[in-house]
C-alpha cells in the first residue's frame, strides 16, 4: 500500500510492462515499436510507463498533447516523442523548444511549425511526420491532400519529412475489410509520394490490434498502447500473446456491519439482501474510477480470495460489498482489479459488465487513488 490516510491504491508492476514491450518488440522485429504513454499512460503514470518502456527496448514514446511531451522532458526522459495529433499553431515553439517529434496534416500547422523551427538554432531540420486518413475521418489530411503537403513539407529548409502514417478504425475487428481498404488506400498514397521522389520516411499505421491482428500493417513502426499495460485491444485477442496486466486497484476494508434479510443498500435502495448477512463499505466510488452502475450490473470484488457482489449503486465515494456469512474485519484487503490468491478480476471484465472497453476503465482510475510502483 502507498502512504497516505485513504486506504485505496494502484499497484503499477512495471516489471511486467518490460515484459510486454519485449514480447511486442520480439512479434514486431525488425519493426519498432512505439509505447504511448498518452493519457498519463492509460491511468499507470505517463513518466513511470515511459522510462520503463524504454528501458524495455521501445525505440518511440507516443502521447495525444504537447503538454504530455514536455511533461515527459520534464521528467529527463530524452527518447523519441512523437506528439500523435497536429499541434496547435501557437504550440509550436513549444515542440520545438522540447524536441517532440510532430504529427501534421494541415498547411497551417506546418507553416507554424517551420516558422518555429527557423528561430531555434538546430544542427538538423524538424522531422515531421504527415498524418493522412484513409478512413476513420478523425484527424489527418485526405488521400487527395497527402502529396501537396508532403511537397510543402520537403521544401521547407526547417523541416524534413520524418514519416507518413494512418490510423485505423477497426482494427480490433480482424475480420472487417475495412482495414484492408485503408492499407490500400495508404499504400497508393505511398506509391505517389515515390513516383515524385519524396522518401515516406518512417512508415506507420498499426496501432495494438493492428499489430497483433494484420502483419503486413507493422511497416517501420508500430505504436502500441493497451497492450503495453498487458490488456487485450479487445475480447477476440486474448491470449493472443503473454502479456502480463501491469494493473492492480485495491482498497482496505473501511466498515463491517451485520443487516438482516430485506434490507436495501445504497442510493435508490435497488439491492436487497436475500439473507441475513454482513455487508463491507470499500472506500472508492465512482469518483475514482469505479463505474456507478458496477454493481448493478453483476460487478464483484476479491476479499479473503473469493468474489463477493458489489451491491447496489457505487457511491462517489465508497460501495458496498455484500458478504453473506463470509467472515471479514476492517483492514482486509479488497481487489477491484488483480489477482488474490486463485481469483482474478480484469479491467476487461469490468468493462464488459458496463459496456465499455478496457482501454476506459483504467484511464478512468482517478489521480486520487495514489499510484505505487514495483
Amino acid at each position: 500500500m502507498v502512504p497516505g490516510f485513504r486506504p485505496a491504491w494502484v499497484e503499477v508492476d512495471l516489471a511486467a510492462l518490460r515484459h510486454n514491450v519485449q514480447v511486442l518488440r520480439e512479434l514486431t522485429a525488425p519493426s519498432g515499436v512505439m509505447a504511448v504513454v498518452k493519457a498519463d499512460g492509460y491511468g499507470h503514470g505517463a513518466a513511470p510507463a515511459a522510462r520503463a518502456a524504454v528501458e524495455a527496448g521501445a525505440a518511440w514514446l507516443g502521447v495525444a498533447l504537447v503538454e504530455e511531451g514536455v511533461a515527459l522532458r520534464d521528467a529527463g526522459i530524452d527518447a523519441p516523442v512523437m506528439v500523435l495529433s497536429e499541434p496547435p499553431p501557437d504550440a509550436a515553439a513549444t515542440v520545438v523548444a522540447a524536441g517532440l517529434t510532430p504529427v501534421v496534416y494541415t498547411q497551417p500547422g506546418i507553416e507554424a511549425l517551420a516558422k518555429a523551427a527557423s528561430v531555434v538554432e538546430r544542427r538538423a531540420p524538424l522531422a515531421v511526420h504527415l498524418k493522412v486518413d484513409t478512413g476513420m475521418h478523425r484527424v489527418g489530411c485526405t488521400v487527395r491532400e497527402a502529396r501537396f503537403l508532403a511537397e510543402l513539407i520537403v521544401d521547407r529548409d526547417e523541416l524534413e519529412l520524418g514519416g507518413v502514417c494512418t490510423h485505423f478504425a477497426v482494427a480490433d475487428e480482424p475480420d472487417d475489410p475495412y482495414t484492408a481498404a485503408q492499407l490500400e488506400r495508404f499504400d497508393a498514397v505511398l506509391r505517389e509520394l515515390e513516383s515524385a521522389g519524396i522518401r515516406p520516411g518512417i512508415v506507420h499505421t498499426a496501432n495494438s490490434a493492428g499489430t497483433l491482428a494484420f502483419p503486413n500493417a507493422r511497416r517501420d513502426l508500430v505504436r502500441c498502447g493497451i497492450a503495453v499495460y498487458g490488456i487485450a485491444p479487445a475480447p477476440g485477442f486474448d491470449g493472443v500473446l503473454p502479456l502480463e496486466p501491469v494493473m492492480s486497484f485495491k482498497a482496505h476494508v473501511s466498515h463491517v456491519k451485520q443487516l438482516f434479510e430485506g434490507e436495501r443498500l445504497s442510493y435508490g435502495l435497488r439491492y436487497r439482501l436475500r439473507r441475513d448477512g454482513r455487508v463491507a463499505t470499500v472506500p472508492v466510488g465512482y469518483a475514482d474510477g469505479v463505474p456507478r452502475s458496477l454493481g448493478h450490473t453483476g460487478g464483484q470484488v476479491l476479499v479473503r480470495g473469493r468474489r463477493f457482489p458489489i451491491a447496489g449503486t457505487v457511491t462517489m465515494d465508497q460501495l458496498m460489498v455484500d458478504l453473506g456469512d463470509a467472515p471479514a474485519e476492517v483492514g482486509d484487503e479488497v481487489v477491484l482489479i488483480g489477482r488474490q490468491g486463485d481469483e482474478e478480476i480484469t479491467a476487461a471484465e469490468w468493462a464488459e459488465r458496463t459496456g465499455t472497453i478496457a482501454y476506459e476503465i483504467v484511464c478512468g482510475i482517478g489521480p486520487r487513488v495514489p499510484r505505487g510502483y514495483r
